[in-house]
């Protein structure tokens, strides 16, 4: 049986290597690792911005993994920025927000990370807290910290007990996008899980690095939904309508 094939969206920034410096697309190479780990085929998704690339992207997955970053744009949910927020990645919000409209509309199971789970909740109309305390291990260091699953959720049928999971973020959700639920806190409160239940296939964003350890759980989750979706008929993607030629 072949592995579902699960992309991952990219870093973009400028990088070192041999004797090169330049532009580049990169991941952490936990990702990849992760996705192979719970029996599924990697891809890497570089930012696209051509007319319709998002939802053929999606169309040729069968499950989509929304990675960790840079920090939301606020102006993306409609606030100032904070003094403490990072600089923007424009071109990778754009791209990131447009695969996470894609997989919702075409049901192919979504798991966004760090900055893809708060990613997921603005797209959904959700807004953000742009600085929390004590949610790193120092700059450039992995916490970690318990996380409590809400009995009942999707997030819970993976997880169902307490779990440490490495953390390193200094923002997350503040107002829930709309048909978003909690599935896991912190014990400060801080939502930790979210997912949109209802649906034929998995919605879910995690707000630590699962990539950064050893649990496989939450990733063999969306490799079993994108597994089930790989067997089942697709949802064709939806074209832009073609624009109509002015008449003179």
């Amino acid at each position: 049986m072949s592995r579902p094939v699960i992309g991952i969206s990219t870093y973009q920034d400028q990088a070192r290597w041999g004797v090169w410096e330049m532009p580049a697309v990169l991941l952490p190479a936990g990702y990849p690792r992760l996705v192979r780990a719970a029996g599924g085929l990697a891809v890497l998704l570089p930012p696209d911005d051509a007319e319709d690339a998002a939802r053929d992207t999606v169309a040729a997955l069968d499950g989509l993994v929304i990675a960790g970053g840079a920090d939301v744009e606020p102006a993306r949910y409609g606030a100032v920025a904070d003094p403490r927020t990072g600089p923007p990645a424009r071109e990778r919000d754009a791209w990131e927000l447009a695969l996470i409209r894609a997989a919702v509309e075409q049901e192919v199971p979504l798991l966004g990370i760090c900055r893809g789970m708060q990613l997921l909740n603005v797209a959904l109309g959700g807004t953000l807290v742009q600085h929390l305390e004590d949610h790193t291990g120092g700059l450039g260091v992995f916490g970690s910290h318990p996380v409590v699953p809400v009995p009942g959720t999707a997030y819970a049928d993976a997880v169902p007990e307490t779990a440490m999971v490495p953390a390193y973020h200094h923002q997350a959700v503040d107002r829930l996008g709309g048909g978003l639920v909690a599935a896991a806190h912190a014990p400060d409160g801080t939502v930790e899980a979210v997912e949109l239940p209802g649906r034929a296939s998995l919605v879910l964003g995690v707000q630590w690095h699962p990539e950064m350890g050893e649990d496989t759980r939450v990733m063999a989750a969306l490799v079993r939904a994108a597994g089930e979706r790989s067997r089942s008929p697709r949802t064709p993607a939806r074209r832009s309508p073609a624009p109509r030629t002015p008449v003179s």
